[in-house]
């Protein structure tokens, strides 16, 4: 089933809000994406970028309002929840901002659609949100939980999630962060070489929400395998010669050494349906010999890897 009719995207002018956008033009049946977003100049310049097309709708507002969202999901019928604050060390100084979005604005959208009714939603989730220890891992868990929980009588909407790890270029991830400090000159910063993170680019994650949206079922969450790598093995692929300075700053609060997109618990309720793992409310047999699976045990990039990834980002972007 193609997408049609009008897409709402929250935080439609962040790294994955441009993606999901230029996705949504290049199919026939959209007539019309509504982007949700608090920046009127981010708004203006994806208006510029995409040469004034008819079918965008910029809406300026914010998920912690109730009203505005409410007001921008009526006639839609597709909507992607990527509104979020998601840099982890700013929402460790400032939680109760992570909670008043991530959280509590995602209510917001939740109770919009069960009013609204659009057919289905899908909130983007991220691997910090499994077995939380920071903040921002915290207040999406708990998105989830808000998300994923049993409909309420009469409500036809699906609600459902995807999680996924690093995504190559999205702002405040890894790798751009070492392309500005070598842009600077200065030295690449290492928490700790050894540290893995899942890998994949922005292409990927919006294909991974669209397979959500269209085939997921109320409460499901929709997992793309992906492959991971080392801290120490992204600055290898990254740095421009092999003497280029590192500087090593030990592990940030709120960071794990190896992040987790399914914990053990959930692996009971996953099935494996190929190039995705989905988790449901229902226990099933065991189909996969793991007792999580993270960023350690996947299948792991070597610098080759990481730069030939890099490559393809960067002919997507």
């Amino acid at each position: 089933m193609p997408l049609s009719g009008v897409v709402l995207v929250t935080g439609g002018t962040g790294s994955f809000g441009h993606t999901i956008v230029r996705r949504m033009l290049a199919e026939p049946g959209v007539e019309t994406i509504r982007v949700f977003s608090r920046d009127e100049n981010k708004q203006d310049a994806m208006r510029e970028e995409h040469d004034n097309d008819p079918r965008l709708v910029m809406i300026t507002g914010d998920v912690r309002d109730p009203e505005s969202i409410e007001s921008a999901m009526r006639g839609v019928r597709w909507v992607f929840h990527a509104a979020a604050l998601k840099q982890v060390p700013n929402c460790e100084r400032f939680p109760v901002e992570a909670i008043r979005t991530n959280t509590l604005g995602s209510e917001n959208v939740r109770r919009a659609a069960v009013k609204c009714g659009p057919e289905a939603v899908v909130a983007i989730s991220t691997d910090k949100a499994c077995a939380p220890i920071n903040a921002m891992g915290l207040s999406k868990a708990l998105m989830e939980r808000i998300f994923l929980r049993a409909p309420e009588p009469g409500v036809g909407t699906r609600f459902v999630c995807t999680r996924y790890g690093n995504v190559i270029g999205s702002r405040g991830s890894v790798v751009p962060l070492f392309l500005k400090r070598i842009e600077q000159g200065r030295p690449i910063p290492i928490t700790d070489g050894a540290m893995t993170r899942f890998m994949l680019n922005l292409d990927v994650a919006v294909e991974n929400a669209v397979v959500a949206v269209l085939n997921g079922s109320h409460g499901e969450m929709w997992i793309k395998k992906m492959p991971a790598a080392t801290v120490g093995d992204i600055a290898a692929a990254i740095r421009p010669r092999d003497d280029y300075p590192l500087e090593h700053v030990g592990v940030r609060p709120g960071e794990k050494m190896h992040e987790v997109l399914i914990n053990e618990e959930e692996m009971r309720r996953t099935e494996d349906r190929g190039e995705y793992f989905v988790i449901g409310s229902v226990e099933r047999t065991r189909e996969r010999d793991l007792r999580e699976y993270s960023s350690f045990n996947t299948e792991r990039l070597d610098v080759p890897g990481i730069r030939h990834l890099l490559a393809c980002a960067k002919r997507l972007s």
